[in-house]
């Protein structure tokens, strides 16, 4: 008898990884299998895997009481990731493996044997990497993706026969299954093939709208939310989707945040890091679990933090529920979404650029003298009434968009392409982060009003109509520091040293477009 067997395997809490060593021991009473250690109902539903996945793969169970325990015990276990690290654990401790120490195991169990892939496998090597214990064991499926992480030393395979051998487990008795019955390769990622790279909508797409181009630029240039209004078929979707395309690369380590969180949310596939802006665009009928995050246990990332480092579009944001916007108000000011659920806390990452699109009225047809429109006042109130004041103050640019002319449609000319935009954008970025890299910032929206006020503050003569602004309520001190952070963006676009008085009321103009 070898006594305890011990394995090690990851648990998450959001994007946050813990170590949790797997204990073993058999006892001499009845066979039984008991699972210690906060698990949940698909963890518990382990022990059932384990049996068969052993037994077919030639190292049947201890028919004795089987006690595993999960440390530590008041970190709450979720998932089918434990499945291998508790069956070497298990195999251990009867003496049939004997595993290294310091190895972590993460893998789902077929009841053949097979390891198969598991959600959330970048984050969790990324956890067992800081946690001092580079070596992990997963599915071939998983191997590309655990691969990403610098520093790991991923080891793969297909089966728990092929693990048990390399364990020190006896030849003659180890059973692996056929890849003829269905079983992948290492590099095959699961049978399926590679997913073709999505084109990119093109700006030059737009016909007209050259002041909501110009908006957008501004919005890209420096990370700024935006709101669109406008009539049905005027573009307000059309420049949204068009706005990642615009965007810088991200780099290293943002392009590791941002694919660690499509991992945890189940996305098949990843074998390479998300180096584009993500795009969400969830449906104005999502309810707060799908937008923010949650479910059951322990919170899952919603669309809200899939968006980080890229765009969140809100289209028809009147129709949305109105608990469900202002539930964006924290990420908006602090970049990180933190859920709260009777199982536990989960932090999620979720510093997106939101864009806002919504129709003048209930009927889309309020703009220009609105002979059209059969809105009531009341009506149109109730329908803006959703979006409230606290949360359209945190966005930066709120334009007007009008219908597109017969002339714009179909005889100007083409505007700009993304592929000629993108590059100004680029070199603004680098303006503002050369700016504020002494700051610990990347983009202006980041730029408190403290810097602002401070070591950032501009001409008085520059900020005067802001001050006029204030004194008439038009404009409140959030939005006072908003419209700096514009001016800024704009003259970042233009190569300027700092802004002067026509950025600053070209920034005020598209804090105000919608009010005017």
């Amino acid at each position: 008898m070898a006594g305890v067997g011990r394995a090690l395997g990851v648990a998450l809490v959001g994007l946050n990884g813990y170590l949790v060593e797997v204990e073993a021991d058999i006892g001499q009473t009845l066979p039984s299998f008991v699972l210690l250690g906060l698990p949940d109902s698909a963890l518990s539903e382990a022990r059932e895997r384990i049996r068969s996945a052993a037994k077919n793969s030639g190292l049947p169970l201890s028919r004795r009481k089987l006690t595993v325990n999960l440390i530590p015990a008041s970190l709450p276990k979720r998932g089918t990731g434990f499945d291998l690290a508790i069956a070497v654990a298990s195999l251990a401790a009867a003496g049939d493996l004997r595993p290294p120490a310091g190895v972590v195991f993460l893998a789902e169990l077929g009841l053949d044997g097979r390891l198969r892939p598991v959600r959330g496998v970048l984050p969790a090597v990324m956890a067992a990497v800081r946690g001092g214990r580079p070596d992990v064991v997963v599915a071939g499926a998983n191997a590309r993706e655990a691969s990403l992480v610098p520093g790991a030393r991923v080891h793969a395979y297909e089966s728990l026969g092929q693990l048990a051998l390399d364990l020190g487990a006896d030849p003659e008795a180890v059973a692996v299954p056929s890849c003829e019955d269905g079983g992948t390769g290492p590099d095959e990622d699961s049978g399926r093939p590679a997913p073709r790279p999505l084109a990119v909508p093109d700006l030059r797409d737009v016909a007209g709208q050259s002041e909501a181009r110009a908006a957008v630029e501004v919005a890209a240039a420096g990370g700024h939310h935006i709101m669109l209004v406008g009539p049905p078929g005027a573009g307000k979707t059309m420049l949204a989707e068009r706005l990642p395309g615009i965007l810088p690369d991200l780099d290293d380590e943002a392009a590791m945040e941002v694919t660690a969180i499509h991992s945890l949310s189940g996305e098949p596939g990843t074998s390479a890091l998300i180096r584009r802006p993500p795009f969400e665009s969830p449906h104005h009928t999502a309810s707060a679990p799908a937008i923010i995050g949650g479910g059951t246990g322990i919170p899952r990332p919603g669309a809200a933090s899939r968006a980080h480092r890229g765009v969140l579009f809100l289209d028809e944001a009147p129709e949305y529920e109105r608990r469900v916007l202002d539930s964006l108000r924290q990420p908006l000011e602090s970049g990180e979404l933190v859920i709260h659920r009777a199982a536990g806390a989960a932090a999620y990452p979720a510093r997106f650029q939101l864009v806002v699109a919504a129709n003048p009225c209930p009927c889309g047809k309020g703009t220009g003298k609105a002979l059209e429109c059969t809105c009531t006042a009341q009506a149109k109130r109730r329908y803006f009434g959703r979006l409230s004041g606290p949360l359209l103050d945190r966005v930066d640019i709120q334009l007007r968009v009008n219908k597109v002319s017969a002339i714009d449609f179909g005889q100007a000319p083409a505007g700009e392409a993304t592929a000629d935009v993108a590059p100004r954008i680029l070199a603004a970025r680098r303006r503002q982060a050369e700016r504020l890299q002494q700051y610990g910032l990347e983009t202006n929206a980041q730029v408190p009003g403290r810097l602002l006020r401070g070591q950032l503050r501009l001409d008085p003569a520059a900020t005067a109509l802001l001050d006029r602004a204030m004194v008439a309520n038009t404009l409140t001190a959030r939005g006072f520091d908003r419209v700096l952070r514009l001016a800024w963006s704009i003259a970042d676009l233009a190569g300027l040293d700092r802004p002067g008085g026509d950025e600053v009321g070209q920034a005020l103009l598209l804090r105000q477009a919608v009010a005017a």
